[in-house]
């Protein structure tokens, strides 16, 4: 089971990443796929397999309705107007994210009696996540952003909880946002005319 918690964090750390580094959308939706079965990885160190799969099956569904949105969507072909463009930058940023999770989730492992792996993976999903929702204005890249880092919350609290009702309400949060960027996507806001 140790050898899974380190091969779901891997898959976490390399999807985050990607999402922050890659500009296509069709990649983002995979990796954003992807992600979630390593956040299934991760949730099962603390719940059991039946419970964990709501992440994984919420996450599937969170895809393919922002997949449809994005299809459906208006072509955007808007420059980020945001400062921090190069992905030099975005490594040099995801490597100070790594150094701190790593720092952070030694002590939150012990205290909240969680692996390593698990608690450095929720702490780099909600550290990538708030990151790129930080450096970006798009809805699509901001809704992905706050997924990430809701990812990364639900699998630090599923060391703490593990009740079915609350996989269901934290199941109902995100499927409420991805509708919530779908409806951005179809609907974008008009820009103002000065």
């Amino acid at each position: 089971m140790v050898i899974v918690n380190w091969v779901a964090f891997g898959l976490t750390f390399a999807a985050a990443s990607g999402i922050l580094l890659r500009r296509d959308w069709r990649w983002n939706i995979g990796l954003l796929a992807a992600q979630y079965l390593g956040l299934f990885w991760l949730v099962q160190a603390s719940w059991s397999t039946s419970l964990a799969a709501v992440k994984l099956v919420t996450g599937w569904m969170i895809c393919a309705a922002l997949g449809i949105a994005h299809i459906n969507a208006e072509e955007e072909t808007t420059v980020e107007s945001s400062w921090p463009q190069g992905r030099l930058f975005r490594l040099a940023v995801i490597g100070l994210i790594l150094t701190v999770a790593f720092a952070g989730g030694v002590g939150l492992g012990d205290w909240l009696g969680m692996p390593l792996p698990v608690a450095w993976g929720g702490l780099l999903l909600i550290s990538m996540g708030l990151l790129h929702t930080g450096i970006t204005v798009q809805p699509f890249r901001v809704v992905v952003g706050l997924l990430t880092a809701l990812s990364g919350f639900e699998v630090i609290y599923a060391a703490v909880e593990s009740s079915a009702l609350v996989a269901g309400l934290l199941a109902l949060i995100n499927l409420g946002l991805a509708l919530a960027g779908a409806y951005f996507l179809s609907h974008p806001p008009e820009k103002e005319q000065s």
